[in-house]
């Protein structure tokens, strides 16, 4: 039974957005939504987007999450906000009054992060929902129509998950092939030495941006086309998520925690807010817990150089640039970082730890494993006059698996429907994936 009524959290809300406001925060208006255990898990298990195309991989998740929070072996986030406009947050109508204020504190701080941080610029939140119910109704209409179906509804969504993240990332600039022709001829005045162009190979420049290139140059039916571009815009609008999770968690955990202790809670909302807080940030042995990283960060900066330099921070980096600007030596001593690596035979063996010699070799791989930098990033190389796509690997010294690669391949060969070549490093050799 709540301990609390709707009208004392609309109190409590006011006096956090005030709060935030004195201290220069900007958020979204926020929209919360108050649902049970059940609700939660299918919001989890959703995005947290509504009305959000069906596929098996979500039920799989739901089921997944519903069996191990009834047996105890999984918990559920305190809270699920949306970067929209305005933000919608989902809250657990279970949770008692104090947590309640802590999640709403929270939200203030990640929705100003969404709203300020560069990253989220080409988000297009303020049309994310409506853009998933339209979404939503045409492929219901695809599985609906007997010259589709669901099969191939499904099989199509499987491939575009597959590589839903080899698109062009925040950061990156796609250039058209117009602009890339006055590019050159542009460091041609610079170099009159400089090759000449081919404008003969398609595509003119190495193109990160998989599902696009499909969706434009592929031979698809309209509704394939129509699933990959839905597809290829939702990893557009999830990747700034991915490349922010340690600074956007630190942003809403360091306000959370200056505006609950400027509330002036009363000691029966102050130390259960405490405790729960404690276990938000805590360390978590043999991996990095985001929340504790970035909060850990963002004090650190504040003692340093000052709130101007947080608010710089919220607003210009991602966690790679986040980490690799602001991490200490001092920082990596005081968190007991530590880098390791799995063997094939499952032994796992620590390569660095942070003393004076070994404490930038950890920042770097940290650096390396944070923002999605564990994905590996493919490109289009060379679509060949035959019809043949080949895609390129950035090797980086890890290798990819290539069983897995091979799996990536087929779904790629199933979007594009002609063959597919893959090369890549392997072992300290060139390795060819053909499909």
């Amino acid at each position: 039974m709540m301990d609390y009524k709707l009208s004392d959290l609309e109190e409590w809300d006011e006096r956090i957005l005030k709060i935030a406001e004195n201290h220069g925060l900007d958020p979204y208006p926020i929209q919360y939504e108050f649902i049970d255990y059940f609700s939660m898990i299918g919001a989890v298990a959703f995005h947290g987007l509504p009305s959000h195309y069906n596929h098996w991989s979500f039920g799989k998740s739901f089921e997944r999450t519903h069996q191990l929070y009834n047996i105890g072996m999984e918990g559920l986030p305190y809270e699920l906000i949306l970067n929209s406009s305005p933000s919608l947050a989902y809250m657990m109508r279970e949770n008692p009054l104090y947590l309640q204020i802590l999640i709403m504190a929270h939200c203030v701080g990640h929705s100003d992060f969404f709203k300020n941080n560069r990253t989220f610029k080409g988000t297009r939140p303020d049309t994310i929902v409506g853009r998933c119910r339209a979404a939503k109704k045409r492929f219901q209409s695809y599985v609906e129509d007997p010259s589709v179906g669901i099969d191939k509804v499904e099989s199509t969504i499987d491939a575009c998950h597959a590589v839903q993240f080899q698109i062009q990332r925040p950061g990156w600039i796609r250039k058209t092939r117009k602009e890339i022709i006055q590019h050159h001829r542009d460091r041609l005045k610079e170099d009159p030495e400089l090759p000449d162009l081919d404008l003969t190979h398609s595509p003119l420049e190495p193109d990160y941006d998989i599902l696009g290139f499909i969706a434009e140059n592929g031979k698809l039916p309209d509704w394939k086309r129509d699933i990959v571009e839905v597809c290829r815009d939702e990893g557009k609008y999830f990747w700034p998520q991915i490349q922010t999770k340690i600074i956007n968690e630190g942003w809403a955990s360091y306000w959370h925690y200056t505006i609950l202790h400027e509330l002036d809670l009363p000691p029966e909302l102050h130390v259960p807010f405490i405790k729960s807080h404690n276990q938000v940030i805590r360390p978590h042995i043999g991996g990095i817990n985001p929340y504790h990283l970035g909060f850990q960060l963002f004090q650190r900066i504040k003692e340093r150089k000052g709130m101007d330099e947080c608010f710089l921070a919220r607003e210009v980096h991602h966690d790679s640039s986040f980490i690799r600007q602001y991490l200490t030596q001092d920082d990596c001593e005081e968190l007991n970082l530590f880098s390791y690596s799995r063997k094939r035979s499952g032994d796992v063996t620590v390569d660095e730890v942070s003393d004076e010699k070994g404490w930038e070799e950890v920042k770097a791989d940290l650096v390396k494993q944070v923002g999605g930098g564990s994905i590996p990033i493919l490109y289009i190389n060379e679509h060949r006059k035959n019809g043949t796509l080949c895609i390129g690997h950035e090797h980086d010294g890890r290798d990819l698996e290539l069983a897995e690669a091979k799996h990536v391949v087929e779904h790629i060969r199933h979007l594009w429907d002609d063959n597919v070549v893959l090369t890549t490093v392997a072992n300290n050799s060139l390795s060819k994936i053909e499909v």
